[in-house]
């Protein structure tokens, strides 16, 4: 929105500072920042008085667990609240691409609100059927491929590019929009596993973004990707305002979500947040870099998958409990211990992915 007041410049004022990315970037990050520090507490309140008894505890999760009893849910308002706000005050709304990590993060957080809904009202922790928030996830994340795929350039429509080995594409044709499903609602389903102990899946969420962010930056000037020699998506930089956004809104959910956490981010933020980076991810045409950048939330999601596999084939579990952060409870790590070192992991896989930019 803001970008309009370049129109008043004439090269040489204040601006003039609108039209660069970096810039409205940083407002966007100090903006999102704001609205964390602002409305976090009168949310915290309302979601309080309107929850009761908060967000229903698994009656076989950790023993740990039932200190958290009464806390409410839906935090992830205020994330989106303060992405949703600084994007559309910052980024240039002509974009598709962001207008189209827009329509995901939105979709993903109405999915997560009904389902967040259904389990204070009926105090229990089913929610939403798995097979209706599936479906939706799955026509969302179509919309968002196709639409991708309509502004990608015409030689990387369609395909799929590879880290390291830069000159090679793979044509997927028709099947690059399941792929895109795959990769939008993988990601959104593993952040949401992630998302089981006080604020360990929002750091992990803000160095995945932030990664992303540079990626999209890099990946949209032509300067940048002759140098690094990665494929130029036009258009992309500007998604970098929309992940600062992420890192603003989520150090302002985390002052309230840390241990002991105030606020649940609930399904509302972690299906929003990891949907987005699956988007952000498809838009730029590094969907595999994703799954380096966020390979705690691939760890988290594949515990799940192989422990439900594994007792359906022999009756017998691989870990104590899935996902894998809470066989680290059920073997007496503390619960601040596992998240910071989850942090540390997710910030050195990060470095690897963006070291993937050079490495040919």
């Amino acid at each position: 929105m803001l970008y309009w007041l370049t129109e008043l410049s004439d090269g040489g004022d204040v601006f003039n500072l609108f039209r660069y990315i970096t810039f409205r970037a940083g407002g966007a990050f100090l903006t999102a920042l704001i609205f964390g520090f602002l409305f976090g507490l009168p949310l915290i309140n309302v979601l309080r008085k309107t929850q009761g008894k908060g967000q229903p505890i698994r009656s076989d999760g950790p023993e740990g667990h039932a200190v958290k009893a009464g806390t409410p849910t839906m935090g992830g308002l205020l994330i989106i609240g303060a992405v949703m706000t600084s994007t559309l005050l910052w980024a240039r709304l002509d974009n598709a691409f962001v207008l189209m990590v827009l329509f995901v993060t939105a979709s993903y957080a109405a999915i997560g609100f009904a389902d967040d809904y259904a389990k204070v009202s009926k105090q229990n922790t089913k929610g939403v059927s798995g097979r209706t928030r599936l479906l939706l996830g799955f026509l969302i994340a179509g919309i968002a491929g196709a639409w991708a795929a309509l502004y990608h350039p015409a030689e990387l429509t369609n395909q799929l590019a590879f880290p390291v080995f830069k000159d090679t594409l793979l044509n997927l044709g028709f099947l690059f929009v399941p792929f895109c499903i795959i990769v939008i609602v993988g990601s959104a389903n593993a952040v949401n596993l992630t998302d089981g102990l006080d604020g360990l899946a929002i750091m992990p969420v803000m160095i995945a973004a932030g990664t992303l962010g540079i990626i999209a930056y890099a990946v949209g000037r032509t300067d940048f990707t002759e140098y690094l020699d990665v494929h130029y998506v036009p258009g992309t930089g500007e998604i970098l305002i929309f992940t600062a956004g992420i890192v603003g809104g989520g150090l302002g959910f985390l002052w309230y979500n840390a241990p002991p956490a105030a606020v649940f981010m609930g399904d509302t933020g972690s299906l929003a947040l990891g949907g987005a980076l699956g988007a952000i991810a498809v838009a730029t045409k590094h969907e595999l870099v994703l799954a380096i950048v966020g390979g705690l939330f691939v760890v988290e999601a594949l515990s799940v998958i192989i422990q439900v596999l594994y007792f359906k084939r022999t009756g017998k579990r691989v870990f104590l409990m899935a996902p894998i952060h809470h066989h680290y409870e059920k073997k007496g790590w503390a619960e601040p211990t596992i998240v910071i070192r989850f942090w540390i992991i997710a910030l050195i896989l990060a470095i690897i992915g963006l070291a993937t930019l050079k490495v040919r």
